[in-house]
């Protein structure tokens, strides 16, 4: 496999609060990340709704980030601010150019 990608798909009116939640955290969140990458967007057709892609060397180390007593943490808070469960997408990838 060439990597692993988890998008998480939230809807929230509170999208103030949760760029605030995250400038809060950012720091704590990246200290022994094992995420590569992340891209937060907005879906231009569906107001309210929100997508993380976020990029990781494999399943195995999405995992380990997972079970950080941090992303629990930050998991709990963002659930609070929005308007329903989160989807979770998780996507091994077979190719990218």
């Amino acid at each position: 496999m060439a990597g692993f990608v988890q998008i998480v798909e939230f809807k929230t009116s509170r999208i103030e609060e949760v760029q605030a939640l995250i400038d809060e955290r950012r720091a704590q969140l990246e200290a022994g990340s094992t995420v590569q990458r992340l891209t937060a967007t907005a879906d231009r057709d569906r107001p309210g709704y929100y997508l993380t892609i976020i990029e990781f060397d494999s399943y195995q180390a999405a995992m380990e980030n997972s079970n950080r007593p941090e992303t629990s943490e930050f998991s709990a808070a963002m659930a609070k601010l929005c308007d329903g469960p989160p989807n979770f997408y998780n996507l091994d990838v077979w190719q990218t150019w």
